[in-house]
Order: C-alpha cells, then structure tokens, then sequence
C-alpha cells in the first residue's frame, strides 16, 4: 500500500512538471528591460492582435522611457504578446510546441483571449531591437511578430 501511494505521488509530481516548464526561462532577467514602476510616468501605446498581426507591428522608444502596453485581441482565437529577444522567443517557441497550453502570466508576456483586454507596464533600459511575438504554436510562424527599436 504505502509503495502504491509514493508511486502515485511520484507520477503526480511529474506529471506538474510541464505545466511549470516556462518558469525555467528566469523570471527577473530580462533581454528587453525591466518591469515598469506604476509610479512613475508612461507613455501609453495600445497593440491590437489579429490573426495572424499585431497593430502596430513597429515601436520605436527611446532608452529609459516607460511604455505601458494596451494589449487589445481582436481576433477570434487566444494570442500572446511576449516581448524578448528573437533568440528567447525562437527557443522559447520550441517549448511552446511541447505544450501549447502554456500560459504567460509574466511582467513581459501575457495571453489574451478573444475580446480581452491586459496591459504591460515596461521600461526599455536597454538598447537595441527586441521583438514581441506570438508563441502558440504557429501563429508566429504565420507572421505575428513584431518590433520595438530601443534607441
């Protein structure tokens, strides 16, 4: 009996472990900049998604600047805004691949559903051009990527 039961808790524990698999990509480290300060002042710019497009696709902010994203999808399947390099979304896309029910809950990403609305406070403290880009599979490789210039 008591084998059965660490058996069974064993099983459990791993079976929780894909759905925790994105808290792997560091949490506090970010490529892009750093979670906003709600104290401070932002510059707020609203991103439509579509399928398979962001509205704007191209952002350009200066080095510093505070931006608070007004994320709007409106289209008719869930999207994502994840903002990091290309590198760290392209990796990052492979895991989505593994686990396409993975949600993004984090200061730099977030999953919408159809006619919902979420925001993104972000300070761009580095330069540089870093992308937000969709990573359920193949929306982004349809083409839902986009920009931002840090200059």
């Amino acid at each position: 009996m008591k084998t059965t039961i660490r058996l069974g808790l064993a099983l459990a524990a791993l079976s929780t472990a894909p759905a925790f698999a994105h808290d792997k990509h560091g949490h506090g480290n970010f490529s892009a900049g750093e979670p906003g300060d709600p104290n401070k002042p932002a510059r707020t710019i609203e991103v439509l998604m579509n399928e398979m497009d962001y509205t704007p696709a191209k952002i350009e902010v200066k080095r510093g600047e505070q931006i608070r994203f007004v994320l709007r999808n409106v289209g008719k399947e869930d999207h994502e805004f994840l903002l990091a390099t290309p590198k760290e979304n392209l990796a990052h896309a492979v895991e989505m691949k593994k686990h396409p029910h993975m949600e993004h809950d984090d200061p730099n990403g977030v999953r919408l559903a159809p006619n919902k609305t979420a925001e993104i406070l972000w300070k761009f403290s580095k330069a540089g051009t870093f992308e937000f880009s969709c990573l359920i599979p193949d929306h982004r490789d349809y083409g839902m990527v986009g920009h931002v210039t840090v200059k």
